[in-house]
């Protein structure tokens, strides 16, 4: 029987997040943990960030699907749009200084 909130990865239970692009859980070593920083989303590639995370695929696609159902900022609890342009860059692979 699983564990609740678990997913069987391996052969060990892992936790689970769920991607607010797409809406699919999965584990959550799987998914890039985005935090916001003022008014940026940041992605936390070390999981060491304070604050509120929210979790993605590492793709564009969930990226643009989030971005067209305005679930990140919903993730953050916040009224107003963030700016994305650091999580894009490091999908897209251009070499830039992100947190």
């Amino acid at each position: 029987m699983r564990q609740h909130g678990k997913l069987e990865y391996g052969g060990q239970a892992a936790p689970q997040r769920t991607c607010v692009g797409c809406r699919v859980r999965t584990a959550k070593t799987e998914l890039l943990r985005l935090v916001r920083v003022e008014d940026h989303v940041v992605p936390d590639l070390r999981g060491r960030l304070p604050g509120r995370g929210a979790s993605l695929h590492p793709s564009l696609s969930c990226l643009e699907l989030a971005e067209r159902r305005r679930a990140i900022p919903r993730a953050f609890r916040v009224p107003g749009p963030l700016d994305l342009s650091p999580v894009r860059a490091h999908l897209e692979g251009e070499p830039r200084n992100v947190m």
